[in-house]
């Protein structure tokens, strides 16, 4: 069993009989949700989830996870996702993905958002590995990119794996990945990007993560806040 997969199976033993649990994406991600199968399966454990994208849906689907729509809930109690960097703060950046709206919506709603990462992930300042991934309205763009310029920030639209055209996300956004400067911490640019119209979502998580959980040489660590 390597980390990601250990500290999946970790998270995933905080799934309680007829808890709503947030599913993230990526390959962490899918080791929690082959996990929450299998204890359905093995245990006779009782849960529901909410998908945060088509591909950790369609994933559950597969392994005959009680599927519903995040237009049907009206709360989660559990929320596990991954995330790109990780503060000391425990402020996160995410979105190196597409899905910025549906991840921070279960991120807000769930009564507890665990972090599942490896050591890899944890960082100084927010930006210091990637750029600050911001989800903008296509006719707004140009404006957003000009207030963001105007707190310090500089960055372009993300293009697509191939470079033939622009990445958009499954709300029919654009991306601008936008770097800042180091002395701008995650807080103050959570609050910064906040306060410009024309932002659908940005990648910041300030205030909202419960634990993270660090798989690394054979065991998990854990960071409350």
């Amino acid at each position: 069993m390597n980390d990601k997969q250990r500290v999946a199976h970790y998270a995933a033993q905080q799934v309680q009989n007829g808890m709503i649990v947030g599913l993230g994406t990526g390959s962490t991600a899918n080791f929690f949700i082959e996990e929450l199968a299998r204890r359905q399966s093995e245990e006779s454990l009782k849960f529901k989830v909410v998908s945060s994208s088509v591909v950790s849906a369609n994933k559950a689907k597969q392994l005959g996870l009680a599927l519903l729509g995040i237009e049907h809930i009206d709360g989660l109690d559990l929320y596990v996702d991954g995330a790109d960097e990780v503060a000391p703060d425990l402020t996160l950046l995410k979105g190196r993905g597409y899905d910025l709206v549906r991840e921070k919506l279960l991120a807000k709603t769930a009564d507890s958002f665990l972090v599942l990462i490896d050591a890899s992930k944890r960082v100084k300042r927010i930006g210091e590995n990637f750029p600050i991934p911001i989800e903008v309205s296509p006719f707004a763009w140009r404006l957003v990119q000009r207030s963001v310029a105007a707190i310090g920030g500089h960055g372009n639209l993300r293009q697509t794996p191939n470079q033939d055209g622009l990445v958009v996300t499954s709300h029919g956004s654009l991306v601008l990945d936008v770097a800042f400067e180091p002395n701008l911490d995650g807080k103050t640019l959570n609050e910064r990007l906040n306060a410009i119209p024309g932002i659908v979502e940005h990648g910041i998580f300030s205030g909202l993560t419960r634990a993270v959980f660090c798989g690394h040489d054979g065991k998990v660590d854990e960071q409350w806040a």
